[in-house]
């Protein structure tokens, strides 16, 4: 088993949800395999909108497609995708943060446990501080990339930890959103500088729903809590949909934004996936 970096654009001609898979040509299979049962890393290219590391997510096989000749998948384990926010940059500081494979271009590639490390280090959040103002955590952890460590082996296991990954996807969620609500509009910021929106998952992560900002929403408390008793929902075009058992109709229509739609992040890779708003139609709302 090793660590890879899966390079990722959200606009790639690749049948990719990389919560859930990873699609690559046969050119790729033997370094590929190296990562089953491994972490991997997601690279978003230098030219895309994302421009960095922008995940981590543990491989559990590597799979012929069913639907393309001499292409594979990297089939990725239930619960384990979890975003980075912000993005972690190619560089910091003025130093490459993968520093150990001999070949950068390869759209999959080894990651030694050094560049992992540091990764994970400057990608995913260590504090209760989510999010506030002005924060800029991989600025903060800037000199940790001027001394050696690893990670430890809890840190590893917190990966896979409900309180931890919450956290994260929060943070990813209202970084994506900048903290206002896809449905009212609204940004509201308490007096301690924390936002009062909420991260809501769409597929719930009881059904096998995923911690990637794709299968997240930034919703008020209302509107969480009519989105998860499926008394407001979203058409794959963003169209907010109110369900005919509601009993305040109107009501409801005056807090959504003028324009009927989910207000949502301009990055194709940070907008609510149509497979998921797929399964909450199908599944939660209230036709």
């Amino acid at each position: 088993m090793a660590h890879c970096v899966f390079m990722h654009k959200s606009d790639s001609v690749y049948d990719d949800i990389p919560a859930e898979r990873y699609q690559f040509p046969k050119a790729y299979l033997s370094r590929a395999q190296q990562c089953v049962g491994d972490w991997i890393v997601y690279l978003e290219p230098v030219r895309s909108s994302s421009r960095g590391y922008s995940a981590i997510a543990r491989v559990e096989a590597i799979v012929p497609d069913p639907d393309v000749n001499d292409r594979y998948r990297a089939l990725i384990k239930q619960g384990t995708y979890l975003p980075f926010s912000p993005t972690v940059p190619k560089r910091v500081a003025g130093e490459l943060v993968e520093r150990d494979c001999p070949n950068q271009q390869w759209a999959v590639r080894p990651l030694s446990d050094p560049d992992f490390n540091r990764i994970v280090e400057l990608g995913l959040p260590d504090d209760e501080l989510l999010p506030r103002e002005g924060e800029d955590l991989a600025a903060d952890r800037v000199h940790e990339l001027q001394v050696p460590f690893e990670i430890e082996r809890t840190i590893i296991q917190s990966l896979v930890s409900r309180p931890f990954r919450d956290r994260a996807f929060r943070r990813a969620v209202l970084d994506a959103y900048d903290a206002r609500c896809a449905v009212t509009g609204w940004k509201l910021i308490n007096g301690g500088g924390r936002a009062e929106v909420h991260a809501a998952h769409i597929k719930p992560v009881e059904y096998g729903g995923p911690d990637s900002v794709q299968n997240g929403i930034a919703l008020s408390g209302t509107a969480h809590w009519m989105f998860d008793r499926g008394l407001i929902g979203f058409a794959d075009n963003l169209d907010i949909m109110v369900s005919r058992h509601v009993n305040d109709r109107s009501g409801i229509e005056a807090i959504i934004n003028a324009t009927g739609k989910a207000q949502v992040p301009v990055a194709l890779s940070e907008r609510p996936h149509p497979a998921f708003l797929g399964w909450h139609r199908e599944h939660c709302f209230k036709d």
